[in-house]
C-alpha cells in the first residue's frame, strides 16, 4: 500500500503481525503499576474499543502484556511501517488544505529525530505525547483525510471523537489534553488514569502538534542566558570562558548546549541518559561528550583558560558536577536546571549515586523506593547549589519545578519568609519583565513545501519586517529588536533545523502580524508554499503556571486560569486552524493551564483576515492581565496598543500608594 493508501484506511482491515521492539529506539520508562486487577480488566477492554471483535482474544493478551510490562498500552503492532516525519504539504491525502497542515505536523512530532520516545508516541519531556497510542493515530490520521472545509474533528487527551458539521471559520481540529476535574489533578491521579487510557499528558507542542524539535526552546534559552549574563557581568564584558551549568538534554533541555553557543559561553550540561546525549552530539546541539569527572574538569578548566566558547555534555548526575566544582574551585557564574522535574517520579530526574539502568528498575519495582532516592538527590543538589550561590554563582529555576520539588523534598530552596523561593524563576527576573510584559514571546512558523529554501526566504522577509519596525520602536523595546534580528540573521548558520523547515523568534503583536501578513503576500506571489503558524504555550497569554509563564504576577492571581481559557477560545472564533487546551505542562500536571494554536497560511484574503484578528488578540489578551495585575512594563505596552488600535478599550489599574496600605490594621 502506498503512504496516501495507509493513511486513509485508518484502522487496517486485517491485523497487522506483532513486531518486535526496535534494538536502537529511546524506550520510554516503564510507568509503574498504579491499577489494581479490575482497573487492568477495565483498561484492556478500554483498548479494544478501537478494534472488530474477532481480533479481541488475540490483543487482549497482548495489551495486557504491555500494560504489566510497560505501565501503559502503546499498541505497539498498529505502528505505521511508513516512515513518520514531515512530509510536503502536498503529498498528504486530504480534502482540505488545512487537514493536511495538521496532518504534517503530527508526523513532526512523532519524526524520531524530532520525539524523545518515538515507539511510545512521546515528543519530549519524558511523558509529552501526541497520542495515548498507535489506533489513536491511525484514526485521527484517517479524519484529517477525509476532513471538509466546514467541519471540526474534536480530540480528548489524544482521542479522535470524530467529525462534526462546524463552519468554515471554525477551526479545523480542537484539543483537550488532561483537562480534570479539580480533585482529581494530582500526579497520582495522571498515572491511574492514564494507564486506563482515558487520558494524556499533552506537555504543551505535543499534543498541539506544534514542536520543532529543540530550536523551538533555543531561542527562548539563548534569550535567557544572554540576559542572565547581563546581569551579572559589566557592561562590555564577554561571556566567553565563562560557565553556564545545567542539566538535561531531552526533546527541550536539549537545546540549552547550543544556546549557550550562540551565547558565547561554556556551556556543561548534566544528562544521566546516554542515548540523549549522544543524539544530541550526533545532531550538533552539544560540541563534545565527556564521561568521567577528571576529563570533564580538566577541559572546563582549559576552556576557562583559553575564554573558550564551547558547549559539554557530561554524561553523568548533575549534583556530582555541582560538588566537584565546588571541591576543584571551580566558578560558575550561570546555574539553572532542565531536566523533567514535572515528572519526577517516572524518570523526569534521576537520584545520585545509582546507574541509570538501576534508577529504571526501581521506578517500576520499587517505586517508593525511588521516590526517596530522588528527594535525597534534590536536597543534597539543593545544598550543593547554595554553595555555588554563596560565591556569586547566580541560579535561576528554568521553570521545571526543580525549586518547587526540591522545596517538597526539604532542600534549603526557602526564601527567609518561609513563602517565596530564595532564588527566582527565569520569568521573574528575565522573560517576564523583558519580553512577555512586552508581548514578545515565542513566534514560530513550518514551510510545509519541505523546502530550505522556503526556509531561507521567509528569514529574509521576517528580518526585512523586524528592522523596519525597529526604526519606528521606542526606547524599551530596542533590545527585544535587535537581538531578534540578529537571531533570525544568525539562523541559518547556528543550524537550528531538525525535521519539519521551521524557525522561531520572540516578537510582539505588531511583528507577528506584519512577518504573517508578508509571508502570506508571498505565498499569494508564488514564491513560497503555504505556511505554518503558530507559537509556543510558553507566551505572554497562552499559559497559566504560577512557577513559570506567570510567575511574576504578583496581584494573588497567578494561580487562576481565566488567561489560558479565554486564550483559547478567542483564537478558535477568530479564525485558528487548530486550537487546544492543556492540563499540565512543563511545570507538571495539575500544576498549570495552557492554550495553543496553529494556522495556516495560504496566500488567500481570508488567510490574511484571520491572521490579523486571531494574532492580535492572542498577544494582547495577556498583555492586558499582566498590565492588570500592576506589571509596569504590560501597562506600558497595553496603553501604546490603545493609542494605535482605538477598538481595543482595556480596564487599567489605578495604583495605590504604598503608605495608605501600610498604615491599614487587620
Amino acid at each position: 500500500m502506498t503512504f496516501q493508501d495507509q493513511i486513509k484506511q485508518g484502522i487496517p482491515a486485517e491485523l497487522p503481525a506483532a513486531r518486535p521492539y526496535p534494538a536502537d529506539a529511546n524506550k520510554a520508562p516503564k510507568r509503574k503499576d498504579s491499577l489494581t486487577t479490575a482497573e487492568k480488566q477495565l483498561a484492556v477492554r478500554n483498548a479494544l474499543r478501537y478494534f472488530p471483535k474477532e481480533w479481541h482474544a488475540e490483543l487482549a493478551v497482548e495489551f495486557a502484556k504491555e500494560l504489566q510490562d510497560f505501565g501503559r498500552i502503546y499498541m505497539y503492532r498498529f505502528k505505521p511501517e511508513y516512515e513518520l516525519k514531515a512530509r510536503s504539504i502536498s503529498d498528504y491525502p486530504a480534502k482540505c488544505q488545512q487537514a493536511a497542515a495538521i496532518m504534517l505536523m503530527i508526523d513532526n512530532n512523532l519524526d524520531p529525530a524530532v520525539a524523545q520516545h518515538p515507539e511510545e508516541l512521546i515528543t519530549y519531556g519524558g511523558n509529552g505525547a501526541v497520542f495515548q497510542n498507535w489506533a489513536q493515530y491511525r484514526l485521527t490520521m484517517k479524519y484529517l483525510s477525509e476532513m471538509a472545509e466546514d467541519q471540526t474533528l474534536h480530540m480528548y487527551s489524544g482521542h479522535p471523537m470524530g467529525l462534526f458539521p462546524s463552519s468554515v471559520d471554525a477551526p479545523r481540529v480542537v484539543v483537550t489534553n488532561g483537562m480534570m476535574i479539580p480533585n482529581y489533578s494530582k500526579p497520582e491521579d495522571w498515572e491511574r488514569f492514564n494507564a486506563l487510557g482515558v487520558t494524556q499528558y499533552g506537555q504543551m507542542t505535543a499534543g498541539s502538534f506544534m514542536y520543532i524539535g529543540p530550536q523551538g526552546i533555543v531561542h527562548g534559552t539563548t534569550i535567557t542566558v544572554m540576559n542572565a549574563f547581563r546581569k551579572v557581568l559589566q557592561k562590555g564584558e564577554s561571556p566567553k570562558g565563562k560557565i553556564f551549568l545545567t542539566a538535561g538534554l531531552g526533546g527541550m533541555s536539549g537545546a540549552q548546549p547550543k544556546a549557550g553557543n550562540i551565547a558565547n559561553c561554556i556551556t556543561v550540561c548534566a544528562e544521566v541518559n546516554p542515548k540523549a546525549a549522544i543524539k544530541r552530539h550526533q545532531q550538533g546541539w552539544v560540541d563534545e561528550l565527556v564521561d568521567t569527572m577528571d576529563a570533564l574538569i580538566a577541559r572546563v578548566k582549559q576552556a576557562q583558560t583559553n575564554s573558550e566558547v564551547v558547549s559539554i555534555a557530561y554524561i553523568g548526575n548533575v549534583v556530582d558536577v555541582w560538588e566537584a566544582f565546588d571541591e576543584q574551585g571551580i566558578f560558575v557564574h550561570l546555574g539553572s536546571d532542565q531536566t523533567s522535574l514535572h515528572n519526577p517520579w517516572s524518570g523526569g530526574y534521576y537520584p545520585v549515586g545509582i546507574s541509570y539502568d538501576e534508577a529504571n528498575r526501581l521506578i517500576r519495582e520499587e517505586p517508593e523506593l525511588f521516590k526517596t532516592r530522588v528527594q535525597g538527590t534534590l536536597k543534597r543538589h539543593a545544598a550543593a547549589v547554595n554553595k555555588h550561590t554563596a560565591k556569586g554563582t547566580y541560579f535561576f529555576d528554568y521553570g521545571n519545578a526543580f525549586l518547587l520539588e526540591a522545596s517538597r523534598a526539604g532542600g534549603d530552596v526557602m526564601a527567609d519568609n518561609g513563602i517565596d523561593f530564595k532564588y527566582p524563576s527565569y520569568v521573574q527576573d528575565i522573560l517576564g519583565p523583558m519580553c512577555f510584559d512586552y508581548g514578545f514571546g515565542p513566534f514560530r512558523w513550518v514551510c510545509t513545501s519541505g523546502k530550505p529554501e522556503d526556509l531561507d526566504k521567509t528569514d529574509a522577509i521576517a528580518a526585512q519586517v523586524l528592522k523596519k519596525i525597529m526604526l519606528e520602536s521606542p526606547e524599551e523595546i530596542q533590545q527585544q529588536m535587535q537581538d531578534n534580528i540578529s537571531w533570525i540573521l544568525d539562523a541559518k548558520q547556528n543550524k537550528l533545523v531538525v525535521g519539519s523547515q521551521a524557525r522561531i523568534l520572540y516578537a510582539d503583536a505588531q511583528g507577528r502580524a506584519e512577518i504573517a501578513t508578508a509571508f502570506n503576500d508571498a505565498i499569494a506571489r508564488g514564491e513560497i508554499g503555504p505556511v505554518v503558524l503558530g507559537r509556543d504555550h510558553h507566551d505572554v497569554s497562552g499559559t497559566d503556571s504560577p512557577f513559570r509563564e506567570t510567575s511574576n504576577i504578583y496581584d494573588g492571581s497567578r494561580f487562576t486560569a481565566d488567561m489560558a481559557i479565554h486564550n483559547v477560545i478567542g483564537d478558535g472564533f477568530r479564525g485558528a486552524t487548530w486550537v487546544s487546551i492543556h492540563n499540565g505542562g512543563g511545570v507538571g500536571w495539575g500544576e498549570v493551564i495552557n492554550g495553543g494554536f496553529g494556522m495556516l497560511l495560504d496566500g488567500s484574503y481570508d488567510a490574511e483576515r484571520r491572521l490579523k484578528s486571531m494574532l492580535f488578540f492572542d498577544v494582547n489578551n495577556g498583555i492586558a492581565r499582566r498590565s492588570w495585575a500592576r506589571n509596569n512594563e504590560a501597562d506600558f505596552a497595553i496603553r501604546r496598543e490603545m493609542v494605535r488600535s482605538p477598538k481595543l478599550q482595556v480596564t487599567l489599574a489605578n495604583r495605590v500608594d504604598d503608605d495608605i496600605i501600610n498604615q491599614l490594621s487587620f
